[in-house]
């Protein structure tokens, strides 16, 4: 049986967002489709115990909107959108709710492809692809690209030396002081590749056995998640949930670079100028976290390995790119990317109104 799906209005600047449940296994999703300018929207699925269906509906917009710039400016040939099932992941979840969620996948009739994202996992999206042709990020089948994480940390950490280039005249990390806030499967790869290039690093997680394996594993100092901006530290790779970037975290900040994998670092996009003129150097989000999608889109396109290790290089020329203009012009890193986006997404709409 289908779920029950409500039609909701759409945002400006969107192009659909539905509500869809079923009772009897709990599901409750909201889908928002940002784009399809460039083909098919693209955007992982997060399952999140939010305080409220209106703070689940106001995350999936965010998401969506970023998944946009980010399939853009990767040249992915893929729009932007996002899916949100609210719940937590480790009491809510079960193969019915995965399955019925399959079932509103499938309503949209290929206009979006789902992956994992945070609170969901490969596994769940073979339950998922059980309903719809339209679940990516499978361990097995033709072209499966199994679990993303690895490969958005590798792009993170190519960029974070890239942006060491620039800031400290050198991509040598040994003996910086680097902060990775969130250790799940980015944020842990992560650490694991900085410390492999003799990082010194600080860690924090609101789950203390991760802060613990990283310590014993890593050679990392913890930090207390409230304490994080309070510490010293030359760079801060913010791999959690978005928003940490604030008027208050930003006048606290002492590193020099931030370079994460977190969505949606800024609180809102004028925390942008506030770290240009403290002197920090940011690196876009939605350009050095795209290694996930970038390897999900292999499978979505039915391409192989080469096609995914192409894009996955040029994400660091991108962020070269990005970080000259920005110096020759005086202009945020953000403001850069979004000029680039827009430009792409304004030649690919020009290209569909000639078709």
């Amino acid at each position: 049986m289908l779920p029950v799906i409500h039609e909701l209005p759409t945002p400006p600047g969107f192009e659909r967002l539905i509500f869809a449940e079923e009772k009897d296994c709990g599901l409750k999703t909201y889908i928002a489709i940002h784009s399809t300018a460039c083909g098919p929207a693209a955007g992982g699925c997060r399952m999140w115990n939010y305080d409220s269906d209106e703070a689940a509906k106001e995350d999936v917009l965010l998401l969506a909107k970023g998944m946009t710039s980010k399939n853009a400016i990767a040249g992915l040939g893929l729009g932007g959108g996002k899916s949100v099932i609210v719940g937590d992941p480790k009491t809510d979840k079960s193969e019915d709710l995965l399955r019925a969620f399959g079932k509103v996948i499938q309503y949209l009739n290929g206009s979006y492809f789902t992956a994992e994202d945070v609170g969901t996992s490969p596994e769940d999206m073979a339950i998922v692809a059980q309903e719809t042709p339209y679940a990516v990020g499978l361990n097995g089948g033709n072209f499966a690209s199994g679990d993303p994480s690895p490969f958005t940390a590798e792009g993170v950490f190519q960029c974070l030396k890239a942006g060491a280039g620039n800031v400290f005249g050198t991509e040598n990390l040994k003996g910086k002081r680097v902060l990775v806030q969130g250790l799940g499967h980015v944020g842990m790869s992560l650490v694991e590749k900085l410390h492999a290039n003799g990082a010194d690093l600080i860690v924090s997680d609101i789950n203390a056995s991760l802060v613990d394996h990283a310590v014993a594993e890593f050679g990392a100092k913890s930090c207390a998640s409230e304490n994080v901006f309070d510490t010293d530290m030359d760079i801060f790779a913010p791999c959690a949930l978005g928003g940490i970037l604030t008027h208050e975290t930003v006048e606290k900040l002492t590193a020099k670079l931030i370079c994460g994998a977190a969505n949606n670092q800024l609180a809102n996009p004028l925390i942008a100028d506030e770290i240009q003129k403290r002197g920090i150097t940011y690196l876009p989000d939605y350009v050095v976290n795209a290694g996930g999608i970038i390897n999900a889109a292999g499978e979505i396109l039915k391409q192989g390995n080469q096609y995914r290790d192409e894009r996955l290089k040029q994400i660091t020329s991108r962020i070269r790119d990005i970080m000259v203009l920005s110096d020759q012009t005086g202009k945020t890193t953000i403001q850069i990317a979004d000029e680039m986006v827009d430009d792409i997404l304004l030649q690919a709409t020009q290209k569909e109104g000639a078709a």
